[in-house]
């Protein structure tokens, strides 16, 4: 099950007739999004960057439809790379559930110049899912300029559903959308690391229950520490021997609680995407004892990942974006985007990038639950991606 071969692999029997049959593809399985009532595979293309045409073609192929992208990805490009395939692909917009996402919007005008710079780029005159907050961080974030411009913004057809992402705080975001009435669907940081609090159980099964659909991001639970400890050999052997990658069973982790609609996952390449799409077909189960793999895996190497309560470490130092920093530095270390880390820290503002080293992260040391070495950890940041 661990690759691709064997959905639609490419190589010829050295005996088969002349003319063959086209292969039948299995789609990938599809989930409600909540009260949508739209259906949504349990695996979404996650194109933060310029990619190849071939990679969409083929999600379509395999029912991949739901394709995120944002506002800033790849400086635009990731956007216009999906408008030069609805251009030369007219036809196949109806298949496609785009999702997008503003930047740094402050009011509801900041949020309609994103919206419509979006649209143009995506060759397309309507997002099917558009997060108005993006890495919302504050629950004060959801206000009723914001509610009120998604209303409007739905009545005049340029968006169908609304919602918002979330990489830190993320429970106090779930708990307080779940209260609401106008949230249709979030994207949140959520991976074998996350899913084991009670907080965050909680947040995810309000969410569920008033009817709002999820979708899971960060799925691998990357690291800022380099990926070379005792448990990381421990836990890829614990996988490899039931046939599948480690990256592959962390998908299954989370795809496994229905409640989550879908999985948004970076897939640059076709290798990644046959990778993914073999590990959701795949009808095999983690375990109870694949589960406690994850979680002593979890548990060993916590001091190496940030899980985004940033409102612990944050409001003991003063305007240092400590949950953003952590989260660049893993894109660097554990995801391999060292560009795109490059390119998110070079937009923090000049002021708080120059005071970054002057900081005495102790305090927020002594706070962080997961024990990470703050200090140690911002140094590397700006060291690699300064």
């Amino acid at each position: 099950m661990a690759g691709a071969k064997g959905y639609g692999a490419d190589a010829k029997e050295p005996n088969a007739p002349a003319k063959e049959e086209k292969i039948q593809i299995t789609k990938v399985p599809r989930r409600k999004l909540g009260k949508t009532g739209v259906d949504v595979p349990i695996l979404a293309l996650g194109f933060g960057a310029a990619g190849e045409s071939i990679v969409l073609n083929q999600s379509l192929d395999w029912g991949v439809n739901h394709w995120d992208t944002s506002l800033a990805a790849a400086g635009g490009n990731s956007e216009t790379s999906i408008g030069e395939f609805i251009a030369k692909n007219p036809n196949r917009r109806k298949e496609i559930f785009i999702v997008t996402k503003e930047n740094e919007s402050k009011n509801a005008a900041d949020l309609e110049k994103c919206l419509q710079t979006s649209l143009k780029r995506l060759n397309t005159n309507y997002a099917d899912l558009y997060f108005g907050v993006y890495r919302m961080s504050d629950p004060a974030q959801l206000t009723d300029e914001v509610k009120n411009w998604a209303k409007g913004a739905k009545d005049r057809g340029l968006i169908k559903f609304f919602g918002f992402s979330t990489h830190a705080n993320i429970e106090k975001c779930l708990m307080a959308a779940a209260k609401t009435d106008w949230i249709d669907a979030i994207q949140f940081s959520c991976n074998f690391r996350l899913m084991q609090g009670v907080e965050m159980q909680a947040a995810i099964d309000a969410c569920h229950k008033a009817g709002i659909g999820l979708i899971a991001m960060k799925t691998q639970g990357g690291r800022q520490a380099a990926a070379d400890s005792e448990a990381d050999k421990k836990m890829i052997a614990h996988f490899l021997q039931k046939g599948f990658t480690e990256g592959q069973a962390k998908i299954k982790a989370v795809i496994q609680d229905e409640r989550i609609s879908t999985a948004c996952v970076a897939m640059g390449s076709t290798a990644m995407l046959m990778t993914n799409i073999a590990a959701v077909l795949d009808k095999t189960k983690l375990t109870q004892a694949d589960m406690e793999a994850l979680r002593q895996y979890a548990a060993a190497t916590c001091s190496g990942y940030c899980a985004g309560c940033a409102e612990i470490c944050e409001s003991v130092v003063a305007q240092a974006p400590i949950s953003d920093v952590m989260r660049y530095l893993m894109y660097y270390n554990s995801n391999g985007d060292k560009e795109g880390a490059k390119q998110l820290f070079a937009q923090l503002p000049a002021d708080v990038k120059k005071r970054l080293l002057n900081i005495d992260y102790s305090v927020a040391e002594a706070r962080c639950p997961q024990h990470l070495p703050i200090g140690k950890f911002v140094a590397e940041a700006v060291s690699k991606l300064a």
